[in-house]
């Protein structure tokens, strides 16, 4: 009961924050993009504080040394929406990869369009990577971050999908490291649960992988690798002895 008014609560709470802070960024188009940026991390901040102190969720993150100094593509675990928010906190500033039907939601899909996240036609085929490689290479050289779910959707806490190759196949082409991301988010944030679960994510950054000499395949293989490992370090008891025995 408690958590079901925390989580009305929050809804209530972030669509107030969320609406105004969507038009703002929407209307400073015009405007350099270090303002907009400025506008969602007051944004961001507020949201994240009501995680905190509405929800009772907290996070944490380990392995920041393996940031690198410039940026890079994040190749990040897809559970919940937490993970659109919570990331822009560690690798800020970045831009996500998205469909470009989410574009069309008032207040935040306005937003989105106006802090140039990379959109893309999902049903383009060969044309949709095209689409991610030049986005992804011009948001990269003015200095940003680009995050991309491998999996392609969300995944429920203890399930897996096979990874695409389009996030490494970006920084392969642009020349950058790809981070590998695990985090426990859908244990407290399930996939379109309206309740959320009090607690503490965990967050874990992977050694950026040199993609140098490698292709997008090597690459990612070697993302999947370590963050399906990481994620029965994180979330163990979502996997049994089989399913662990099969990833070692």
């Amino acid at each position: 009961m408690i958590a079901l008014i925390r989580s009305t609560l929050f809804l209530f709470l972030a669509v107030l924050i969320t609406a105004p802070a969507g038009l703002l960024v929407t209307l400073s188009a015009v405007l350099p993009m270090r303002f907009r940026f400025g506008i969602i991390a007051v944004w961001r901040t507020g949201f994240m504080a009501l995680c905190d102190h509405v929800l009772g969720l907290r996070y944490q993150v380990i392995g920041r040394e393996n940031i690198p100094a410039t940026p890079s593509v994040v190749l990040s675990k897809h559970q919940s929406a937490w993970e659109t928010i919570g990331l822009q906190a560690i690798f800020p500033p970045l831009v996500f990869v998205l469909k470009r039907s989410l574009l069309l939601i008032p207040f935040l899909g306005w937003a989105f369009a106006a802090v140039k996240m990379i959109s893309i036609d999902r049903t383009a085929g060969k044309n949709a990577l095209r689409q991610v490689e030049k986005q992804g290479r011009e948001r990269l050289k003015a200095g940003y971050w680009v995050v991309i779910f491998p999996e392609g959707t969300r995944i429920s806490p203890g399930e897996s999908r096979r990874f695409k190759t389009g996030g490494a196949h970006l920084a392969v082409k642009a020349g950058v490291p790809a981070v590998p991301v695990a985090h426990n988010a859908g244990e407290f944030w399930a996939k379109n649960a309206f309740v959320k679960k009090a607690g503490l994510i965990t967050v874990s950054i992977g050694p950026a992988i040199d993609t140098k000499g490698k292709s997008a395949e090597e690459v990612t293989a070697q993302a999947e690798q370590w963050i399906e490992t990481e994620m029965r370090r994180l979330s163990p008891h979502r996997y049994t002895a089989t399913t662990n025995a099969l990833a070692s």
